[in-house]
């Protein structure tokens, strides 16, 4: 019961499209900040879906219970998505991991 309420406070952005939208943003601005091609239409999105999480944590942590709402949500997903990119890029030592 607990899960299903903090899952439902993090789905700030609503509904499964404006996810799909802030992590194809978040995931594409990522990928070229971080010098060098995004990682295509799929790897974009999963990449700033999963930065939009790890960018919810990180901030989460450094301000409890601020609501970001919509250009917020980019924000967080694309500073999440840069982490990301970051830790896998160390981790294979290419920029293609996906």
């Amino acid at each position: 019961m607990v899960v299903a309420t903090v899952l439902a406070a993090s789905l700030n952005p609503g509904g499964i499209i404006a996810w799909l939208v802030v992590g194809l943003i978040a995931g594409f601005l990522a990928g070229r900040v971080m010098s060098g091609g995004g990682y295509g239409i799929v790897g974009d999105i999963v990449v700033g879906i999963i930065g939009a999480f790890l960018g919810g944590l990180v901030s989460n942590l450094l301000i409890p219970d601020a609501n970001f709402g919509f250009w917020g949500s980019i924000v967080v997903s694309f500073i999440g998505a840069c982490i990301l990119i970051a830790i896998l890029r160390a981790v294979t030592g290419g920029r293609r991991a996906l």
